[in-house]
């Protein structure tokens, strides 16, 4: 005889596959195109279902979806271009299941998952991750020239981790005018990634470089295996009260939020895998984040100093929300051994602060004051071994001394001559010799007379 608690299963059971074997129609369909994989969501009316299967010659993607399911979305207007999807079509399988045909540009591994309803999404979406076999990432070729191509001395340079938060299918805070956070934090990322590119003695990283999808912990796994020096995550947040204004500088909590508002944001941050299309499966990863907790400490005290030269020079520009570096248990700062920062620009919900994130002008200006107080910062406690250091350490003497000293070297081009050639043999910089003569770019002349900076 059942008792009632394996009568409660099985009626448990037939609920959960009555619901799972319902028609859900497909109300929608994106496609996210990243540098590691091609992202495909669907927006399903309920839980269904599916299966799916790669074809060859060509390389195709099937997905059938059954119950004589219904696809809604203009097959035409699905947005496919510059990503790894060719085209679409639709049509029946056996005169009843639904099924979807990509044509594909290679051939790829796919990974589905059925996420359920959030504030953004408030249905379920089918999330199908596409990972071209045998294909090199776009980032593990991505180049930027360091400072060891600019100077002899084989100085390292400052690895500086950028993170523009959310991306993709997650649009973060939706503010004035339907302006979108991911928007905004991306342009901000890009001009200061491009100031440090431009100054002797640093290297940035862009964790995401158009407009894609990437999960808390995958963003600083790639900060760690960039040997990044510094984590910044970029964000302009939302909070309930629309008067909330200003900028901030928060670091990982060791106790707890420092505000109400500090709770808030990180609660609203740490969600954004399940809105930006992550499938959060077993708990092996929680406890391997709370071991990861205790080898923080060391980079604690450098993530409240770099902080608090940013938010100094910020608040030259912006309204500080709260004058201190604030405290939370923000998911993406969770990275040991690198000093790490989220920076709310400000807040996307006021329609004032809205409007200057959206300008060119205010994104440039808010940039460059985050580059101006974490430079100051490096300067002030350089990395050993870096060329910030060496500068640092005389570095900054020789050059000076090489622009004013009355025995400077003088040397008459010939023929053959390179500037790298003759700085080698003199044992000085390209840099330095171009700075001191005013040589705009590397071009000499024969018989051209030019001052050598001491060796």
């Amino acid at each position: 005889m059942m008792t009632k608690s394996i009568i409660k299963k099985i009626l448990l059971l037939t609920f959960i596959s009555a619901a799972f074997n319902a028609i859900a129609d497909v109300d929608g369909v994106r496609v996210w195109q990243s540098p590691a994989n091609t992202r495909l969501v669907f927006d399903l009316s309920q839980p269904h279902q599916h299966k799916i299967f790669t074809l060859q010659n060509p390389y195709r993607l099937v997905i059938d979806l059954g119950g004589n399911a219904k696809f809604k979305p203009n097959v035409d207007k699905v947005e496919l271009a510059s990503t790894l999807v060719t085209g679409l079509r639709t049509g029946r399988q056996k005169n009843k299941d639904l099924r979807l045909v990509f044509q594909l540009r290679a051939d790829v591994n796919p990974k589905s998952s059925i996420l359920a309803p959030n504030k953004i999404y408030p249905h379920h979406r089918l999330v199908v991750d596409l990972v071209e076999k045998n294909a090199r990432s776009i980032e593990s070729v991505q180049t930027i020239k360091t400072v060891a191509d600019k100077v002899p001395h084989n100085k390292r340079d400052i690895i500086v981790a950028i993170d523009a938060g959310h991306g993709g299918e997650d649009p973060g805070a939706i503010g004035y005018r339907r302006t979108k956070e991911k928007v905004v934090v991306l342009k901000i990322a890009k001009k200061l990634a491009a100031l440090l590119q431009a100054e002797p003695g640093y290297k940035p990283f862009l964790t995401r470089t158009g407009d894609y999808y990437i999960p808390l912990r995958e963003r600083t796994r790639k900060a760690r295996d960039a040997n990044a020096d510094l984590f910044i995550s970029i964000h302009a947040d939302a909070f309930r009260n629309s008067q909330a204004h200003g900028s901030s500088v928060f670091v990982l909590s060791e106790r707890g939020a420092s505000s109400e508002e500090a709770r808030y944001l990180a609660e609203k941050e740490n969600e954004a895998d399940l809105v930006g299309g992550v499938s959060l499966g077993g708990r092996e990863d929680h406890v391997a984040m709370t071991l990861l907790d205790l080898s923080m400490t060391a980079t604690r005290g450098s993530s409240l100093a770099v902080g608090k030269s940013i938010l100094k020079r910020m608040d030259k520009i912006s309204r500080l929300h709260k004058k201190q570096v604030g405290e939370a248990a923000f998911i993406v700062l969770k990275a040991p051994d690198i000093p790490a920062l989220l920076i709310e620009t400000g807040f996307i919900s006021n329609p004032g602060e809205a409007k200057k994130l959206a300008t060119s002008s205010y994104q440039n200006k808010m940039a460059r004051e985050i580059f101006y107080g974490l430079t100051g910062y490096f300067y002030r406690e350089p990395p050993e071994g870096s060329y910030i250091a060496w500068k640092k350490q005389g570095g900054n003497n020789a050059i000076a001394s090489s622009k004013t000293s009355k025995s400077s070297k003088r040397y008459t081009i010939k023929r053959g001559d390179t500037l790298s050639q003759i700085a080698q043999k003199y044992k000085v910089s390209v840099t330095d010799i171009r700075r001191l003569n005013g040589i705009k770019n590397n071009s000499i002349q024969v018989g051209q007379r030019i001052k050598l900076p001491a060796s």
